[in-house]
């Protein structure tokens, strides 16, 4: 193993960043329960809240329209569930429609039962079946209640973006409620809350550069919300109970600021991320590129290298100090077939690697990663010879 090693896994969890250790640091002593009225505690509620218009920011939102969650998985389980209130009326959401190609914690439905999950397939280039959409959506029966539709803004394999402002158009068509996991998206493309991109959003702190463990809901408007999935002493405005964690979103808070400056140069990102995919080319030929057929992020390549396996493609990187993943790093450090391969009609027999960059990704990095594909390929080319 080399001394120096490459980060490249940042879709699995980017590097803290040291704006975020910074304010964390800083708000370990502000020990105080933020729920408490004394002084010590209001200075623990003034972080929460300065760090939630940070993160309303990121995403061009109203501040009391965040509502901090453990994370991701927590807030996709939060909303997507049948029962929703609105002031102090209930409202049932009678099926949910997901996108085949979703993370996980989208695709299992959340307090959905099964039978009433309905996933939505997408094209060979990982974009939603927009007909088929709307076709299931003009077949809702809302006897039942209302649609509800979730999809991810940017995939977190192949870094497709989904044009969630057409989903958008075709899921208030049908009267429904949309929920976008844009948990790769932000702070590698904008996203603007107040131009109708969707009913909720759900973000991630360690996406961006945060700490892990706090993740957000961020409604659109505060006139409708779903039954809060933990109850407790109305932390949230009563739509997460449990006492708030300071240090981490203040860190969380801190990295989305961060995130919002950096889209202004996500266009460097991206020509490491050409960088990358043409040494692929080059030194793969056979290579294939997942994705190249629609918008992706600047940040992520999805790739298979023919005749390995990625999980031994993926040992061989790491042994030559660089880190990446084989597909989605949500299994536990499980190595599976991608169901996001899969929705896409490819063949997954063998699988396929990711590389996902971000500002801080050196030259050295990437010249680091081709020194590691070129052994990887010449032995390929080896072992070929000798069958």
């Amino acid at each position: 193993m080399t001394g120096r090693r490459a980060y490249l896994d940042y879709n699995a969890s980017a590097p803290l960043l040291a704006a975020a250790r910074a304010a964390m640091i800083a708000a370990l002593d502000a020990a105080a329960n933020p729920s408490s009225v004394h002084a010590e505690g209001r200075a623990a509620r003034r972080l929460i809240e300065n760090a939630r218009r940070d993160v309303a920011a990121l995403v061009n939102a109203r501040a009391e329209h965040v509502v901090f969650t453990s994370g991701a998985t927590e807030a996709a389980s939060t909303l997507l569930t049948p029962d929703w209130q609105m002031g102090r009326g209930t409202i049932r959401m009678g099926r949910l429609y997901v996108c085949e190609a979703d993370h996980p914690c989208v695709l299992n439905g959340g307090r959905f039962p099964a039978a009433q999950v309905t996933r939505i397939g997408v094209e060979g280039n990982g974009i939603i079946k927009l007909d088929a959409l709307a076709a299931a959506l003009a077949a809702h029966d809302k006897v039942d209640g209302l649609p509800l539709v979730a999809t991810h803004a940017a995939n977190n394999e192949t870094g497709v973006i989904q044009p969630v402002d057409r989903i958008a158009e075709i899921v208030k068509a049908a009267g429904g409620i949309l929920v976008v996991d844009a948990v790769q998206a932000a702070g590698r493309i904008p996203l603007d809350m107040s131009a109708g991109y969707a009913d909720y959003l759900i973000l991630s702190s360690h996406k961006i550069g945060g700490p892990k463990g706090v993740g957000a809901i961020v409604a659109a408007s505060d006139l409708m919300m779903p039954r809060p999935l933990i109850t407790g002493g109305g932390q949230e405005r009563g739509h997460r109970g449990g006492t708030e964690n300071p240090a981490a979103i203040v860190g969380f808070g801190a990295a989305a600021r961060e995130a919002l400056i950096g889209l202004k140069s996500i266009d460097a990102v991206g020509r490491h991320r050409d960088e990358i995919e043409a040494f692929v080319k080059t030194l793969v030929p056979d290579a294939e590129i997942f994705g190249t057929g629609a918008p992706r992020l600047a940040n992520t390549t999805f790739f298979a290298i023919a005749g390995i396996k990625a999980e031994t493609a993926q040992i061989a990187f790491d042994l030559a100090g660089v880190a990446l993943s084989a597909g989605s790093a949500c299994s536990s450090g499980k190595v599976g077939p991608s169901h996001v391969l899969k929705a896409m009609g490819h063949s997954d027999s063998l699988g396929a690697l990711r590389v996902s960059i971000g500002h801080a990704t050196s030259a050295e990095d990437i010249e680091l990663f081709r020194a590691a594909l070129a052994d990887i390929a010449s032995r390929r080319g080896g072992r070929e010879k000798a069958a």
